[in-house]
């Protein structure tokens, strides 16, 4: 005769072969076709979206990075043209006569 525990098993095995039957036939009917067709478009739309924030966070960046870099030129030139002046203002006011 068949114990408790095996018939338990044999129903457990059962109850998922036709779950799992019944499932395939859900997952491939078109209604389920239809839905992940909609999912798929709708990542597709966001991938779009996100390309085009990425794109335009990218653009300005490159924009944020050229200004800062003529700043930066600009300050050199600055301090260039301060040291190269510097010496001879420093220079005249060594070489001027003195007032008595």
């Amino acid at each position: 005769m068949l114990d408790v525990d095996k018939m338990k098993k044999i129903g457990l095995f059962a109850g998922g072969v036709l779950f799992g039957t019944a499932g395939v036939k859900v997952l491939a009917s078109k209604d389920a076709k239809r839905f992940y067709i909609n999912c798929l478009a709708a990542g597709l739309r966001a991938k779009d979206c996100v390309m085009t924030t990425a794109t335009n966070i990218q653009e300005n960046a490159e924009d944020i990075l050229a200004e800062a870099k003529a700043i930066n030129d600009e300050r050199c030139k600055e301090e260039v043209f301060e040291d190269e002046s510097a010496p001879e203002e420093a220079f005249a006011e060594e070489t001027a006569p003195l007032e008595a």
